[in-house]
């Protein structure tokens, strides 16, 4: 298992057609549409010149102040030198995320989100509203989010490669916000990544029919008013398998660190499996429940590496 802290990277896939984004200008051209060899200075622009067609935009190295919308198409967003390509708010477009992309597909890979807040306490690095999402290399932090999607039953989401620091929110003036927040698609995947010191909500929150969540790290040494590090609020089916996780001393809910159908049985969970976990209770950290579990189907958990402390599975 890969449990190196990936710190950094991510792509921006977006298209558009007019669509009402907010648009702030950027001197020097930095977004190359790779296709045609055309540069422009705000992303938005770029986006229309690929309308509903295929392509890749390049940004340079950064810190841009500029977002985009996505309605049609399938384009990548790739920074030129991963890393080093910058997005931050409080700039977002239509009030939502630095990328909001609702067009067939989009592929993100080697930026860094920050500072995505709003007064709702819901903006995002990336908000997907439809189609398909794929996002490699990516930093998304201090923000209220960092990817949040909303429904499309035939849409899939793979996130690989990617941290996820000092995110999340709960509580007070809003609904509560969370690292990755997926509502009702196909599928979602999550490989090789790392969550870090959330900062309330759940690592990881998914109505998606299907998960798959291997090889992660969910560090709540840090965290503070933090909740489940895997929610499945809806039940799934899938995996859970080879992720290391540590339980926080500060939570705000410490009762489980993977729920299955706590809020609806919208989706089957019968033979779930979560085997070949690794879970430990941080310094001054309480006892816990490993698996909580309100769907009534028969899971498949399997074999997993439980800290004293932590009870293996309970039904509620």
């Amino acid at each position: 298992m890969n449990r190196t802290r990936l710190a950094a990277l991510a792509a921006l896939a977006l298209v558009a057609g007019p669509a009402p984004a907010q648009q702030n200008y950027v001197s020097g051209n930095p977004y190359l549409v790779v296709e045609s060899g055309q540069r422009f200075n705000r992303l938005q622009d770029a986006i229309f010149a690929i309308g509903d067609g295929k392509g890749t935009i390049r940004i340079d190295p950064g810190h841009w102040d500029d977002c985009g919308v996505q309605i049609a198409g399938d384009v990548t967003y790739e920074a030129a030198v991963p890393g080093k390509t910058i997005f931050s708010g409080p700039r977002n477009c239509e009030g939502k995320a630095a990328l909001v992309l609702r067009g067939r597909a989009a592929k993100v890979t080697g930026f860094i989100f920050t500072d995505e807040r709003s007064g709702e306490g819901n903006q995002a690095g990336i908000r997907l509203e439809k189609g398909n999402l794929a996002v490699s290399q990516v930093w998304f932090k201090d923000s209220d989010e960092g990817i949040l999607a909303a429904n499309d039953p035939n849409g899939h989401i793979t996130v690989e490669q990617s941290t996820f620091t000092r995110l999340g929110r709960c509580g007070g003036y809003a609904a509560c916000a969370h690292s990755i927040y997926v509502n009702f698609y196909a599928s979602v995947t999550v490989r090789h990544c790392r969550f870090e010191a959330g900062r309330g909500g759940h690592y990881l929150k998914s109505r998606a029919a299907r998960i798959e969540a291997s090889d992660n790290s969910f560090d709540d040494s840090q965290g503070t008013a933090t909740n489940y590090m895997i929610d499945l609020p809806a039940g799934a089916k899938g995996r859970v398998s080879g992720n290391w996780f540590v339980q926080g001393a500060h939570k705000e809910n410490g009762t489980a660190m993977i729920a299955v159908a706590a809020e609806e049985h919208h989706n089957s969970s019968a033979g779930l499996v979560i085997e070949g976990n690794v879970a430990r209770l941080a310094p001054g950290a309480s006892g816990t429940v490993w698996v909580a579990d309100w769907s009534g189907e028969q899971l498949a958990l399997g074999a997993n590496e439980l800290a004293s402390g932590i009870a293996k599975y309970q039904r509620r």
